[in-house]
């Protein structure tokens, strides 16, 4: 089992910045891919941006330029910079984390960009 839990949310203005982490614990070794989605409501949960164990990246094109996934191996840690906040990026964001073929989830934190 691999257990996620996500921090960092809130509400910011637009153009503003958050960021997000994610520690990992359980039984993390060979957790390869970590990263983030996001559901906002009414909205299926869409991909964000992932990261490797040896450090690709992945982004989605709504967050390219503006978000910046990175990973601390040593503690367990992932994390979410973004910037250039707008409206639209208002969701619940996730971490994931596949290992061996399963994928786990943290239960997820929400941003919220309104002035």
């Amino acid at each position: 089992q691999v257990q996620l839990v996500e921090s960092g949310g809130g509400l910011v203005q637009p153009g503003g910045s958050l960021r997000l982490s994610c520690v990992a614990s359980g039984s993390i070794f060979s957790v390869n891919v970590m990263g983030w989605y996001r559901q906002a409501p009414g909205n299926q949960r869409e991909l964000v941006a992932a990261v490797t164990r040896g450090g690709t990246t992945n982004y989605a094109d709504f967050v390219k330029g503006r978000f910046t996934i990175s990973r601390d191996n040593a503690k367990n840690t992932v994390y979410l910079q973004m910037n250039s906040l707008k409206p639209e990026d208002t969701a619940a964001y996730y971490c994931y984390g596949d290992r061996s073929g399963i994928r786990y989830w943290g239960q997820g934190t929400q941003v919220t960009v309104s002035s």
